[in-house]
């Protein structure tokens, strides 16, 4: 062979070799070769020869798997730096994508706080299911103690609870809200990617500088899906309460009646025309103050008649 071998494949290491000083296994370099994270070694008669820069991208690899990046995003990253397009920006948009999205601390709870909590809970059956939500999560090395990812959604639970809610129900409702919280957020960064960041991540590989302005884009947005669902929570949450206490006093309450007790039946498009007239609390009252009049005007008609022959 001739010339002198290129920079990275001349330590010449066998793929024993060279997990032993990354501290991969030989399977996971393996894997990384077909996944397209590790060049292809050199071919020296019947061996393979690894190098000095398959050494440093196992390296760069662990590194990334432990700041929380995927096998995915990983190779997107190291496609960037291959193709000479740097890491900053792009590690700064990651970064700041993975990052938390709420500015709650994770906290900490003990198996005998959470059974002064939930008294009657059926125990393990609860943890596993808190567990598997995320709602908990373990600490290595510790069985009497979680960690608590959202102390908030805890805490509506405890209320939830305490309020009569059975454990299980809350579970159930969680999951139920969950597939309806992550349909919004997916709408929200489809509308989001398609009138934001198309122009920075669109149809041409990001620069440093379109990634990093992305970044600042995504700081700048990320308060705001939260506020529209606060915002837009509300507001349905008053408009339901009220139909539903609506619905509640209109079937509980007992009927309208006139003087011979007899009740008086009225159309639902007339309730609900009262209802936009003057509101849904006031229209008991407008109705029954309706009824009354129409009923003194019938009686002094009926004694009209009497009064005109009496005179």
């Amino acid at each position: 062979m001739s010339g002198q071998p290129t920079p990275a494949y001349r330590a010449g290491y066998r793929i024993e070799d060279l997990a032993h000083l990354s501290g991969a296994t030989v399977r996971t370099i393996r894997a990384y070769q077909d996944r397209g994270l590790l060049p292809k070694p050199e071919r020296r008669g019947r061996s393979n020869v690894y190098g000095d820069a398959h050494l440093a991208r196992l390296r760069q690899i662990a590194e990334l798997l432990d700041r929380g990046y995927t096998l995915a995003s990983i190779k997107e990253l190291l496609e960037a730096w291959d193709t000479g397009r740097g890491l900053g920006g792009i590690l700064g948009l990651v970064a700041e994508v993975q990052g938390p999205w709420s500015d709650e601390v994770p906290d900490r709870i003990s198996r005998a706080q959470l059974a002064a909590r939930f008294p009657e809970s059926p125990g393990e059956a609860a943890i596993a299911e808190a567990l598997e939500l995320g709602v908990l999560e373990r600490i290595p090395g510790m069985d009497d103690e979680f960690l608590v990812p959202s102390p908030q959604e805890l805490s509506v639970a405890f209320e939830l609870y305490e309020a009569g809610v059975p454990l299980a129900a809350i579970g159930l409702h969680l999951r139920e809200l969950r597939v309806h919280m992550e349909h919004i957020a997916s709408r929200f960064l489809e509308f989001t990617t398609e009138h934001v960041f198309a122009r920075y991540l669109g149809h041409h590989s990001p620069t440093d500088a379109d990634a990093a302005e992305a970044a600042v884009m995504v700081r700048r947005l990320r308060p705001l899906a939260r506020q529209a669902v606060v915002a837009e929570l509300a507001r349905a949450m008053r408009l339901f309460a009220t139909r539903e206490l609506d619905h509640h006093l209109r079937t509980q309450s007992p009927p309208i009646r006139d003087e011979e007790t007899r009740s008086v039946i009225l159309p639902l498009t007339t309730i609900h025309a009262v209802e936009r007239l003057v509101g849904a609390a006031q229209a008991r009252t407008f109705i029954t103050s309706a009824v009354e009049r129409e009923l003194h005007a019938r009686t002094l008609d009926s004694m009209a008649p009497i009064q005109s022959k009496s005179g």
